[in-house]
């Protein structure tokens, strides 16, 4: 009988071109570098058919990267199965001091063969381009907050200094900063042109939010975002943030995997009988973590249901509103009791959106996509 061949292929990814190499399956397979093919996918085609015909199977892997996951689905059209490798948790030699895109394949085709290596989740081409839409509407935030920032600080350094209000950007520090003028024409330019360039971008960042809520509703996950939006604090901008960066909660089987995930979790330095905790992980999904970040400040009032979150409710199923009002009770008291305890700010507030990542965990697992 013939021996059944699998063999593992490591593609180095880059820009122009891609390192090939191969590990033979059992424990004398030979591994070999193949060398580098153009970053087209005729190219991948024509390796990818060549090296089917000398084994039974492929396995083949790549490290998740700026190129994208355009390989990964011409792989898993052409029939063979393809894994997107976490590039922060593959195993390191230590004193290895030589990287060069030969080397890299050659450790990645053994190290898959091995078994040694972790595979990220890849989303499919919709979900991809409704994150590429929310990571462009929060580029876009950024812009504008480092604009407003910008002209308040010009202000400030001329001792324009705005308090007949209770905040920046409403109606009534609009029409302050309409009355606002400079007696040297430099000045009135530069303030001129910042106010311009806040209007340009808060334009913009309309549009994205316009773009967002026509979009979404058409969306696979749309169930899930209207799901997690029970939850208080889950605004749809955070609840569309957060399904579109972790996808289907359901590939999680426990929160603490998804808490783990989302960097929510303390890290540990232990040896022997000494067991020492560090600071949160800061691990995985920033823009996650950051928008749960975000929802765990509201919870510093009292639990109630607000006309805003009321009208979110309706139309949720039982156990989605039973599950957000489980949380809202307990997470509020759960943030006066840690402040009342002394505990830093930064640290109650990250105790508060660990526990959200789990209540929104439960909440995935009651909706499922359409």
């Amino acid at each position: 009988m013939a021996e059944y061949r699998e063999g593992f292929v490591a593609f180095d990814v880059a820009k122009a071109k891609h390192s090939v190499a191969i590990a033979a399956s059992g424990r004398g397979g030979e591994v070999r570098f193949l060398g580098e093919i153009e970053n087209t996918p005729a190219a991948v085609e024509r390796i990818i058919k060549k090296l089917a015909g000398r084994y039974d199977r492929l396995r083949v892997c790549f490290e998740a990267g700026p190129t994208g996951y355009g390989l990964y689905r011409q792989i898993q059209e052409l029939g063979h199965d393809c894994m997107v490798v976490a590039p922060a948790l593959i195993p390191q030699r230590p004193g290895e001091r030589v990287k060069t895109n030969r080397r890299d394949a050659l450790m990645l085709a053994r190290l898959h063969r091995a078994g040694e290596l972790s595979r990220v989740w890849v989303p499919d081409a919709t979900h991809e381009a409704i994150r590429d839409l929310v990571r462009a509407r929060e580029a876009v935030a950024e812009d504008l907050r480092r604009k407003r920032q910008q002209l308040l600080s010009f202000l400030l350094r001329h001792g324009r200094i705005y308090t007949a209000g209770r905040g920046h950007w409403t109606q009534a520090h609009r029409r302050w900063l309409a009355r606002q003028g400079f007696e040297h024409a430099a000045q009135q330019i530069v303030f001129q042109e910042g106010v311009d360039a806040i209007e340009d971008a808060s334009q913009k960042l309309h549009r994205f939010d316009d773009q967002l809520a026509r979009l979404v509703p058409c969306w696979s996950m749309a169930p899930m975002v209207d799901a997690y939006q029970a939850m208080r604090g889950a605004s749809f901008l955070i609840a569309v943030t957060f399904a579109a960066e972790i996808g289907d909660v359901r590939r999680f089987e426990t929160p603490r995997q998804l808490m783990a995930f989302l960097g929510l979790v303390p890290g540990e330095r232990s040896t022997g009988k000494t067991v020492r905790r560090t600071g949160l992980t800061l691990a995985g999904n920033r823009r996650a973590r950051r928008a749960l970040i975000e929802a765990a400040w509201t919870y510093r009032f009292p639990a109630r249901v607000s006309e805003t979150l009321r009208a979110r409710l309706e139309g949720l199923p039982k156990a989605v509103r039973d599950i957000a009002w489980k949380a809202q009770a307990r997470l509020c008291a759960r943030y006066r009791r840690l402040s009342a305890a002394g505990k830093k700010l930064p640290v109650v507030v990250a105790a508060i959106a660990r526990e959200i990542a789990a209540f929104l965990w439960a909440i995935g697992r009651e909706v499922v996509p359409v």
